[in-house]
């Protein structure tokens, strides 16, 4: 198992705890969600649908209050081989489960063992028929009930969206831009915990957006999202994880959990964009001056329908909430990636090269930077600092997918091209000879006399 995988899978073991990770539970209450935890099926990293143990789970919650989102790391492992079973036996498994959709992967094992004398695992037999669409889920046709949910106490879930708004003049492009709203609203009290208009998705602006509103409002237990490319990715999961947040994405195609979320949306473009595009946009500076003044002023401060109360006076009245360490902060909002240390002792990132240590080379480490800053970077070896990496050959200073800072304005030259052309052209008409272009250079310039330099 290479550095990347442990990595992942470290991050999909947090995702599983995380729920039960909370430290407001009780022993009882944790319990209870820790059962309910080894009553799923996950996710894994390999593609495969997996369930755990409560012991297993158990060990897992040890090992994250003694490391972090470190001590989740899988372990090497000396029994790497695994049981194969032939293509035939998995057709046979997918013709028992068409014949008939409540056999359990459990049951068309047992089948299997007692026909050919072949032990098939349950957990390869799941796998297999997810990945051919025949998964239990998939056969049964009964509609669902879908029941309400809301928080119980602020900062206990925050909902984060992009809402796409209007096109605004964006100088750096020479045109316009359309503004990208990203927003978060804490569930229980229907708070805008922060927004700001972006010219692009990207995942370092939903990161931007994300610091900015746990300095102001606290830490959430759960931030929901849905899986587009902003919230669905390694560097978000592990800023979560650091900060013992557990992330949730909405299932595709299912938007009966984002109810409240897009009744917001449809709020914000009644009662705040069509008046700001009446009154004319000059600016995306001046679209995000607007926006935060109407969410303090207005959105967080009329009574809301379904709660009876102002959103701010619901979320205050729990008092202090869950704050975070800025150290953790800084931290968490690292970017991480593996790379494997070449025969000279160096490692590439974003078409830069740095050195490291010559005892790394061969070894595949973890590089954690800041994307606004590519001329620090630090190296870490089985989650073990080791060292930095110094810059080689650096090309690149700021990551990609940071906005680089606009160029200068330069200053007017006050030369008026096109009436040089004209005064050549109507010189030569009344001459009634063939127009010289390169006499425009012998004229003088604006603001200039004979003899200037």
């Amino acid at each position: 198992m290479d550095e990347k995988m442990r990595q992942e899978i470290a991050l999909h073991r947090w995702a599983v705890i995380a729920e039960a990770a909370n430290p407001g539970l009780g022993a009882g209450e944790r319990g209870s969600v820790v059962r309910a935890i080894a009553a799923r099926e996950h996710a894994h990293p390999d593609g495969t649908m997996r369930r755990y143990s409560r012991g297993t789970i158990d060990r897992w919650l040890r090992a994250w209050r003694a490391g972090g989102a470190g001590g989740l790391r899988p372990a090497a492992r000396s029994d790497t081989g695994k049981v194969r079973a032939m293509p035939e036996l998995f057709a046979e498994a997918a013709a028992l489960r068409l014949e008939l959709p409540g056999r359990s992967a459990a049951q068309i094992s047992s089948i299997l063992y007692h026909r050919h004398g072949v032990r098939v695992p349950d957990r390869t037999i799941r796998g297999q028929l997810r990945r051919a669409g025949l998964h239990r889920a998939a056969l049964r046709a009964a509609p669902k009930a879908f029941g309400r949910y809301e928080a119980e106490r602020p900062n206990e879930r925050w909902v984060s969206d992009v809402l796409v708004g209007p096109w605004v003049p964006y100088p750096k492009r020479d045109g316009s831009a359309r503004a990208r709203l990203f927003l978060i609203v804490d569930d229980h009290s229907r708070l805008l915990v922060d927004g700001r208009f972006y010219d692009r998705e990207n995942a370092r602006l939903c990161q931007e957006l994300l610091r900015r509103a746990i300095t102001r409002r606290g830490i959430p237990d759960i931030l929901y999202c849905d899986n587009g490319a902003p919230f669905a990715n390694a560097w978000l999961a592990r800023t979560c994880a650091v900060l013992g947040i557990r992330l949730v994405h909405s299932k595709p195609y299912s938007p009966q959990g984002r109810g409240k979320q897009e009744r917001a949306n449809r709020y914000i473009r009644e009662a705040f964009l069509a008046e700001a595009m009446h009154q004319g946009i000059e600016s995306l500076d001046q679209l995000n001056d607007w926006f935060a003044a109407w969410a303090g002023q207005v959105a967080n401060r009329r009574v809301h329908a379904e709660t009876g109360q102002a959103p701010i006076d619901r979320f205050q009245a729990a008092g202090p909430l869950r704050q975070a360490d800025p150290a953790l902060i800084r931290e968490a909002f690292r970017w991480s990636v593996t790379r494997r240390v070449t025969r000279v002792a160096t490692v590439p990132l974003e078409g830069n090269s740095y050195s490291v240590d010559p005892a790394l080379t061969g070894r595949r480490v973890e590089l954690r930077y800041d994307p606004e800053d590519l001329s620090r970077i630090e190296v870490f070896l089985d989650g073990r600092p080791a060292g930095a990496a110094v810059p080689f050959v650096i090309g690149r200073h700021v990551h990609r997918a940071v906005a680089p800072p606009p160029p200068p304005a330069a200053d007017p030259t006050g030369i008026d091209y096109l009436g040089l052309v004209a005064a050549a052209h109507d010189e030569e008409a009344g001459t009634g000879a063939a127009i010289d272009f390169t006499r425009l250079q012998m004229l003088p310039q604006p603001g200039k006399e004979d003899g200037d330099d």
